[in-house]
């Protein structure tokens, strides 16, 4: 049986190709610096499905980072990038990492 990574092609990418080189999700997953990075293109790239890496350590904590900072930034995300909604979750997001929050979203708004 072929793994997902092998199996699901993943969409491009916007974000992590700029920041980090990677090309697709499956090398973001083996690049520690892409792997820190990934609830941004979380985030900001609503065609990335990460559903076949579900089970991934690594993909479900970007994923629940990315839902907490969609749910207290959610109408800044709004005005600037049209996006569908990520399920609510208003757990503590850390407010040291608001700039590269904001550095992120200027770069897909202006790449956009």
């Amino acid at each position: 049986m072929k793994s997902p990574r092998a199996a699901s092609p993943s969409p491009p990418l916007t974000i992590l190709p700029a920041y980090t080189g990677v090309a697709s999700l499956a090398e973001a997953l083996e690049d520690p610096r892409a792997v820190r990075l990934l609830w941004l293109e979380i985030l900001f790239n609503e065609r990335l499905d990460v559903a076949p890496w579900g089970e991934d350590p690594a993909v479900r904590a970007a994923s629940t980072k990315a839902r907490r900072w969609y749910t207290h930034y959610r109408s800044l995300i709004h005005s600037l990038l049209p996006r569908a909604p990520l399920p609510h979750d208003p757990g503590p997001i850390d407010p040291r990492e608001v700039r590269l929050f904001a550095e992120a979203l200027r770069f897909v708004t202006d790449h956009d």
